[in-house]
């Protein structure tokens, strides 16, 4: 995102070519998010344009504005990737994208994603004669805001938005001085960085900027900002004047920046080798304010209460405690595998397969010796109390071995008959069940073997499982089986 440094960039263009001089066409492309959000259309910023000779062009931290020789004027912000360009010049501040053969890439005119596209004519510009030019505001995420602001050129900052942010630490030297710095963090309990990047405390100061702020004043940025110490509080006042003015007076140009500022070597997050200034000190990541910082654990020591951690092996932080730290969906979706595996778990389940109650221990013994559920297959609930009784005639049956007599005994099962231990209620249901396939007991051979049987369910000639207690589902037929028994 353009930040204090090359929004001062822009002015500077925009004084360059545009001030003093008529704007002898203004061609806007609609868009209900870039001029809409502000309650501007691309329409009424066109016409308020057309005809109007510009007068002046500023800025207050990260919004910059065109004055006219009559209201209302033009008040802009870049959002993350907005820019201004200039057919006659380059305006980047950053070098561009060359094509495979080393030549670098012509610029379209109009240039994509144009939102605004004004033209001044040649003509002399006190007493010096200028070429025509054009000027585009371009932004591809939408994020930037186009508005007009209806008002006296020279009340332009008593207004909305300009009203709502912060001073801006260069043009505003003699507000933003170490008592009033010492005010906004005594008065909030915030990471310092977080505090920083907030625009109604101070405007123009983003990413980039705060964390060498930080890192020249030795402060961790992860520290609350009602902890530090007067000296701490002078340091950081020194170091946000200096940063900001230096950015503003290079335009932003990184070349002409002190080869020990930690922007030269902080973009190389994840790179193998890199991440370390000239004298060794390593440079490791961070989220704080909901942006990635960079620090150097060497010299930005915690030195009071912190908001959260730094791993500097590992280079990321450690949320706080009681806080998560955001991550991408397939973050959280491995957490709350996590948070599943750390219950304690019962038999894996085949595809398809439902999950069901935990089982009583009385019963969990007899299904320890059993494999895993065949694919599709229904757990069975437990039994309730009254009929384990009922089931300990079948579980004496049971051999150390896996084998066919396991199987059957725990299904009620002899040698290919189904046994219906119930009668009343329960005959309906022994009449449902059909008779086993005379190769009924080839699945529990085969567990014998080490491959899976099932434990809780006979299998029909049509393939289907079903509870060997299913035939036992009313209360009457229960009162029955304690009867025979």
């Amino acid at each position: 995102m353009p930040e204090i440094g090359e929004v001062a960039r822009v002015v500077h263009y925009l004084r360059k070519h545009l001030v003093g001089r008529t704007i002898a066409s203004c061609t806007a492309t609609a868009d209900d998010i870039v001029y809409g959000k502000v309650g501007t259309t691309a329409e009424a910023f066109q016409n308020a344009l057309t005809g109007r000779t510009v007068t002046g062009a500023d800025q207050q931290g990260k919004y910059f504005y065109m004055t006219l020789d009559r209201p209302p004027h033009a008040v802009m912000h870049f959002g993350m990737t907005g820019w201004m360009k200039f057919d006659s010049e380059d305006t980047h501040y950053y070098k561009q994208a060359k094509a495979k053969d080393g030549k670098e890439v012509e610029e379209e005119w109009p240039p994509k994603y144009a939102k605004f596209v004004v033209r001044c004519e040649e003509g002399s510009v006190g007493g010096e004669e200028r070429e025509a030019v054009e000027a585009a505001f371009v932004d591809a995420r939408r994020l930037a805001r186009i508005r007009l602001v209806d008002c006296p050129e020279a009340e332009i900052r008593q207004h909305s938005p300009l009203k709502e942010n912060g001073p801006d630490p260069v043009r505003d030297k003699d507000v933003v001085t170490v008592e009033w710095l010492s005010q906004l963090l005594g008065r909030k309990r915030v990471p310092v960085k977080a505090l920083l990047l907030d625009q109604a405390n101070l405007s123009g100061v983003g990413n980039w900027v705060a964390d060498e702020v930080l890192y020249q004043a030795r402060i961790h940025p992860e520290q609350y900002s009602n902890t530090f110490n007067t000296s701490q509080i002078k340091d950081l006042h020194d170091a946000l004047i200096g940063v900001c003015t230096l950015a503003v007076e290079t335009l932003a140009d990184s070349k002409q920046f002190p080869d020990t500022w930690l922007m030269k070597y902080r973009w190389d997050k994840g790179k193998k080798d890199a991440n370390v200034l000239p004298n060794g000190d390593k440079i490791v990541h961070l989220k704080v304010g909901g942006r990635t910082s960079a620090i150097v654990p060497s010299v930005q020591k915690k030195t009071a209460e912190v908001a959260g951690d730094v791993d500097e092996e590992g280079g990321e932080a450690k949320p706080a405690k009681g806080r998560k730290r955001k991550s991408k969906a397939a973050e959280d979706d491995e957490a709350d595998e996590e948070e599943v595996d750390a219950k304690p778990p019962a038999a894996k389940k085949g595809r398809g397969s439902k999950k069901v109650k935990a089982e009583p221990e009385e019963e969990e013994i007899d299904q320890k010796p059993t494999a895993k559920q065949g694919r599709g297959s229904k757990k069975a609930k437990a039994e309730p109390e009254e009929e384990k009784e009922d089931a300990k005639p079948a579980a004496e049956k049971k051999s150390s071995g896996r084998g066919k007599k396991q199987a059957a005994a725990a299904n009620g099962v002899k040698d290919g008959d189904v046994e219906v231990q119930t009668n009343g209620g329960a005959e309906a249901a022994e009449d449902n069940v059909t008779e086993l396939d005379e190769d009924a007991s080839k699945p529990a051979n085969k567990a014998s073997k080490g491959k899976k049987a099932a434990t809780t369910t006979t299998t029909t000639k049509k393939g289907a499982a079903k509870p060997a207690a299913a035939a036992a589902t009313s209360n009457g037929a229960r009162r029955s089986a304690r009867t025979r028994v």
